[in-house]
């Protein structure tokens, strides 16, 4: 069985690699969602952002398996930061 220790360093070295690939689809999701619902509200449509918040970026549709990325993303990016943030018992 592994160790605390050794956990909590599989676990941040997880979080370091993950974060980076998953901030970028976050933010951009995030970003482009207020964004659109802050133009909605001056009365300007802009399709093109929800198009590129729900994964449809030009010739390169995701759409079909966007949100079960963000998921899975979000989930393991959350779950390693919790195991670093609890203490190993000595």
């Amino acid at each position: 069985m592994n160790s605390p220790v050794k956990t909590q360093r599989q676990a941040r070295r997880i979080h370091r690699w993950f974060v980076p690939i998953a901030a970028a689809p976050l933010l951009l999701t995030a970003g482009t969602g207020s964004i659109y619902s802050l133009l909605l509200e001056q009365g300007i449509d802009a399709f093109w952002l929800l198009k590129i918040h729900t994964g449809h970026f030009g010739w390169l549709n995701l759409q079909s398996f966007y949100p079960l990325l963000l998921g899975v993303l979000t989930i393991v990016v959350t779950g390693s930061g919790v195991v670093m943030l609890l203490r190993p018992s000595r």
